[in-house]
């Protein structure tokens, strides 16, 4: 870790502020679901169906996957602040085409521009590791995560409201404001903080195998795909469980989407607070534990017909607090590994954990049909959770064996 000059706000090189990094790391997040309230109100204006466009979300992912697997090998090559500014540019762009898209496939093509964001949220992450030791930066991480959990809270509930009073196309200029607000932010508040390396971009790429060999990384990076697999699950399956198994209002359906993230900031702050104290491995059984438990119980009520919306979102406000208090942490031991690829592995591990969040939304979508309750979505959740916390166990083993401990 390279000592930084402390961080001075808008000033060009110090190293960005506290409140630069939240908004880096909520930018993604708002991108990828404050529109949904309004989806069938977009399914209308495309004249297609509701689950045509819910695959913009599956899209937005899937292409966030790529986009971080290029992003982390690249700012440790030209630095974190252009990789940025650039990223920022291309989302603000795409997110105006989406507004004047003249066709579903033309809409889908803008969502997938429009996941260059992603890289904000990883590079947020290199940044922290850049700047603090291990023990500091799941704190870190933590409290910068809290955009993570305040932009999918509020980004429905905004989205509903709207969509309800100005039309679909007021969630993505807000989108765009919010772009440019956070591009200004950065230009004049993100000094670069990589160490440069002399190796050229795509010689970058060959550090992979150093990340890929690691068991310890893979544990990570399978932990957290996992656990936040259930996060994604129910954003693919949580709009239909939400409007046809309760019959929620698009209003009502915003504050479905809400509750759970706020679950997951209340995580966040906890993790904050005790990560450095407790350490990283107990904070992520910690969370992890949350996420099995509250899924087990969640199931068996649904298993008795306790199935209301109000005790569904219940059950998923604890889920978001499980992942609030395992993801900052899962991410700060992922960049431990390797400290001196933090770009890299950064970029890597949230692709890989995207990818598979793309994949679990289209099928956890796919999954619920007409005459479908809840419990499909649920019991896709609960194992999710079931293979993270064994795959945390195999990692504990592995620290022990190797005299690590985290």
């Amino acid at each position: 870790m390279v000592t930084h000059p402390a961080s001075r706000f808008l000033h060009k090189t110090t190293q960005p502020s506290m409140f630069t990094l939240m908004l880096l790391a909520s930018i993604s997040a708002l991108a990828m679901n404050s529109f949904l309230p309004t989806l069938e109100n977009m399914a209308q204006h495309f004249k297609t169906s509701t689950s045509v466009m819910g695959l913009s979300v599956g899209i937005y992912l899937g292409t966030s996957a790529i986009f971080q697997l290029f992003a982390g090998p690249l700012s440790d090559n030209i630095g974190r602040r252009p990789v940025l500014l650039w990223a920022l540019f291309i989302f603000i762009l795409s997110s105006i085409g989406a507004i004047y898209a003249p066709s579903t496939a033309t809409f889908m093509l803008m969502r997938a521009i429009q996941a260059a964001s992603a890289c904000a949220m990883v590079l947020a992450r290199a940044v922290v590791r850049d700047t603090t030791s291990t023990e500091e930066s799941s704190s870190k991480i933590a409290y910068i995560s809290l955009g993570m959990a305040v932009a999918p809270m509020i980004g429905p509930a905004i989205g509903g409201y709207l969509g309800g009073h100005f039309g679909w196309e007021a969630n993505f200029w807000m989108i765009v404001c919010l772009g440019l607000a956070t591009w200004f932010v950065v230009y004049f508040d993100h000094g670069e903080t990589s160490p440069m390396h002399k190796k050229s971009f795509w010689q970058q790429f060959t550090v992979y195998p150093e990340l890929l060999t690691s068991l310890r990384f893979w544990g990570y990076c399978l932990a957290s795909a996992f656990a936040a697999g259930t996060f994604f699950a129910f954003l693919g399956g949580g709009t239909f469980v939400g409007s046809v198994v309760y019959n929620l209002t698009p209003q009502e359906l915003g504050l479905f989407f809400a509750l759970p993230a706020f679950g997951f900031l209340i995580g966040t702050l906890i993790a904050g607070k005790y990560s450095t104290k407790l350490g990283v491995d107990k904070m992520i059984y910690f969370g992890l534990f949350i996420l099995f438990s509250t899924l087990t119980t969640a199931l068996i009520y649904s298993h008795l017909n306790y199935d209301t919306a109000t005790i569904f979102v219940g059950f998923m406000v604890l889920v978001g607090l499980g992942n609030g208090i395992c993801m900052p942490n899962a991410s700060a031991g992922m960049l431990a590994v390797r400290p001196h690829l933090a770009g890299t592995a950064s970029g890597l591990g949230g692709s890989m954990m995207i990818a598979f969040g793309a994949l679990l939304s289209t099928f956890a979508g796919a999954l619920l049909s007409a005459e479908s309750t809840e419990m499909p979505l649920l019991f896709m959740m609960w194992f999710l959770s079931m293979c993270a916390l064994c795959i945390m166990l195999l990692v504990r083993k592995r620290n022990s064996f190797l005299g690590t401990n985290f």
